[in-house]
């Protein structure tokens, strides 16, 4: 029997409000013969391997039999004019709270201020209300419906029951009892038998629990929003156009167009159209977005090369070798994606929390009223009371704790310099115990100084001189650093250059005040004939040994300058990693880098474990082998090469400094570009998370005390209302304590 061949599918899905719709979507799907479904909430997706003899369409219906929409992969991703056209006609979450607000405040005013209740206020308030009710809340209702076609019960429901209720019986008092009358009043009485439950509506508790709730999902929908944004940060780190040669001939075209085979032009400044094989040049690569060298890599015939990267001088013909989704970057890009789709969103304990909840809460209020009726009270107070039940229990609280607490972290971590995504960088940053750090923009400024300067001559400063005369003519990083080395403080212009000749990938050569020059590589100095002396070559090996880069100057037949250029490490850091031990955190250094180089830095700021040479893929594998020994992994990097570990840790930390794609790919970034805000913003999610979980407590602690009083008929809706309102205001209240964090 032949095996079955498997497919990969993203599918999007709509309508998903809670981890309990994503537990009923991901069963669904792997109800399936075959089928394995991951189904991510944050990003609305679900990422789906089935075997041949299930077809797309089948994963499609088996979604939407549920209630929700599903999208296959190219219908997902419409044509501009297409997407505006469905901007125009979908209301917006905002939209919905803007409109409740207004319409709210008005009715809970006049509710709550017996003074201004004018004649025929109440049916203004209910003018106001019907369509808060009703269009405003109405995602909580379409939720609700759609899980009790599949007899499931979530705050969604606990939502549409209160509201409707508090609805539902002031528009009955209004028309058929006591509450219609023109001038009515709202009476005070605090227990529901004191007074005529016909003459009192609650339209404020309908309007103000779903204005409230209404402000708590647009808060943790906006937390979400920057899900996905690293795949199209990477898909716009590309060429545009490409020049291809034909016969000889060149012609510009499309990038879009190369084809494998096909023979392109990359001139210094370009970006290298796709991954390719060099034909003829040679030039100085800038990969480090892509591997995190901070020094460029000198390619030459037969070097490979990778799409997305910057030839900074020299001119290369290239045959391409990949294209499209074969490329190194394209594979990047799915490796975030992967990496994004699998990172489980936080189960809120709101949601977990419901299936118990919801049923006993309706339960408490369906035997309130049986119970009220059964002890000879009238019909009227037996509702009134289960309508107290119903609006103390609603989940204003529930809904606000983690928004609201999140949206004034966050805002103290804007004001900090340090930007959290959402809720899931707040819960995984209490479970890290791993912090990995990249190198080059991380824990170094990814800029090239000079460290040492070794000259033969009693003249230092005039070769100095010299040699910055003759890098001032070369774009290359390691010559822009000598240079700016030798010409700070002084005001006088450089010596001119006459002759001046660069070869890429070794050095450049020039005639300085008569004196002919040649600056760069220990085989460039072989090439013109320039003597390294026994005492030259212990200092250029012992510079080596420290992961610094030489550069070598010479004249009149021997070497005359060594000099050491390394990347700075910033001035934080040693530090920052010190706080980072201090919190109980192992600290791994992971760069592409080379070892010694690597090695040296982790010496100087205090880290003992250090992984070099490796590449965007080997990243992810250390990130994944240490989740696997059961780490959770802090990942902090500021390039597209650490893209793909960024989204695959259990909290990936980006520095603002660094490439939008790795920005995107992460859950914090740090504005600020150091490593001291890394430490920051942990502590930050830490203190977040526990008042979030100090406000989910409060809220259940109110709910199991306010409930029994509600029902044994001791607070009228009205004033469980109220006391809802003052559990939301507490939660607000321990959010703002937030704002006083400091370092």
């Amino acid at each position: 029997m032949a095996s079955q061949t498997t497919s990969t599918i993203v599918l999007g899905v709509e309508g998903m409000t809670c981890s309990s719709c994503v537990a009923r979507v991901e069963k669904s799907l792997n109800e399936l013969p075959g089928v394995t479904a991951a189904v991510n909430l944050a990003m609305h997706s679900a990422k789906v391997e089935f075997p041949s003899t299930v077809s797309e369409a089948q994963l499609v219906q088996q979604v939407t039999k549920l209630g929700y929409t599903a999208t296959l992969p190219q219908a997902a991703k419409p044509n501009e004019a297409e997407l505006e056209e469905g901007k125009a006609g979908k209301v917006t979450l905002l939209e919905r709270l803007v409109i409740s607000i207004f319409l709210t405040i008005p009715v809970i005013v006049l509710a709550m201020v017996p003074a201004w209740q004018f004649t025929y206020w109440q049916w203004i308030s209910l003018l106001f209300t019907t369509p808060v009710v009703f269009w405003c809340g109405l995602p909580f209702h379409r939720a609700t419906f759609i899980n009790l076609r599949h007899g499931t019960l979530t705050m969604d429901t606990l939502i549409t029951l209160g509201t409707f209720a508090a609805y539902g019986w002031s528009v009955y008092a209004l028309f058929f009892g006591a509450a219609g009358d023109p001038h009515m009043h709202h009476s005070m009485e605090l227990f529901a038998w004191q007074a005529d439950p016909t003459h009192n509506i609650y339209f404020e508790a309908a309007a103000g629990v779903t204005t409230f709730l209404l402000l708590g999902r647009y808060l943790e929908e906006k937390s979400q929003r920057t899900a996905g944004e690293a795949l199209r940060a990477l898909g716009e780190l590309k060429a545009t156009e490409v020049t291809r040669v034909v016969d000889g001939v060149e012609e510009r075209i499309p990038a879009s167009e190369l084809r494998v085979g096909d023979v392109f032009v990359v001139r210094p400044g370009e970006i290298i159209a796709t991954d390719g094989i060099v034909l003829e040049g040679q030039a100085a690569v800038d990969e480090s977005a892509l591997t995190g060298e901070s020094l460029p890599v000198e390619v030459t015939a037969t070097s490979r090369v990778t799409g997305s990267t910057i030839a900074l001088d020299g001119k290369l013909v290239v045959r391409a070798t990949e294209v499209g989704q074969d490329t190194r970057i394209a594979q990047l890009a799915a490796l975030v994606e992967d990496a994004q789709l699998h990172k489980a969103a936080v189960q809120r304990l709101a949601d977990r929390i419901s299936a118990v909840f919801v049923p006993i809460v309706v339960g408490i209020a369906v035997v309130t009223v049986i119970g009220w009726v059964i002890a000879g009270a009238p019909l009227a107070v037996g509702f009134t009371a289960g309508i107290a039940v119903l609006v103390i229990a609603c989940p204003c609280a529930l809904g606000l704790a983690t928004p609201v607490a999140l949206m004034v972290g966050t805002g103290r971590a804007a004001q900090m310099g340090i930007i959290i995504s959402g809720p899931d960088a707040i819960e995984s940053s209490s479970r890290i115990t791993t912090v990995v750090l990249d190198k080059t923009g991380t824990v170094t400024t990814g800029k090239m100084t000079v460290r040492d300067v070794y000259v033969d001559d009693e003249n230092k400063s005039a070769a100095l001189q010299r040699i910055a005369s003759l890098e001032s003519g070369s774009e290359h990083p390691i010559a822009q650093a000598i240079v700016l080395y030798v010409t700070t403080d002084r005001h006088d212009p450089l010596p001119a250059v006459t002759e001046f000749r660069s070869v890429a990938g070794r050095g450049v050569r020039g005639v300085v005040e008569g004196v002919t020059l040649s600056v760069g590589t220990q085989g460039w100095m072989e090439e013109n004939s320039l003597e390294l002396s026994s005492v030259q070559r212990e200092v250029l090996s012992s510079a080596r040994s420290t992961g610094a880069t030489t550069v070598l100057a010479g004249w009149d037949g021997r070497v005359r300058a060594i000099i050491t250029v390394a990347d700075t490490i910033k001035e934080d850091s040693a530090l920052a990693i010190s706080r980072l031990r201090e919190l109980g955190l192992d600290v791994v250094l992971l760069t592409g880098d080379h070892e010694e180089a690597a090695r040296a830095i982790a010496a100087e700021v205090g880290i003992s474990r250090v992984i070099a040479g490796a590449s965007p893929e080997s990243k992810v594998d250390v990130v994944r082998g240490f989740q696997a020994e059961g780490k959770r992994v802090a990942m902090v990097g500021d390039g597209v090469n650490d893209a793909a570990a960024l989204a695959q840790a259990d909290l990936g930390i980006a520095m603002g400094t660094g490439t939008d794609v790795a920005i995107a790919a992460s859950d914090i970034t740090l504005v600020r570009g150091t490593l001291s805000a890394a430490v920051d913003a942990i502590q930050l999610s830490r203190r977040t998370l526990g008042i979030i979980r100090g406000n989910l407590f409060w809220a259940f602690a109110y709910n199991v005390a306010a409930i029994p009083l509600a029902a044994l008929g001791f607070l009228n809706p009205m004033l469980a209302g109220a006391a809802m309102a003052f559990s939301s205001l507490f939660v607000v209240l321990n959010s703002l304590r937030l704002r006083s964090f400091a370092r």
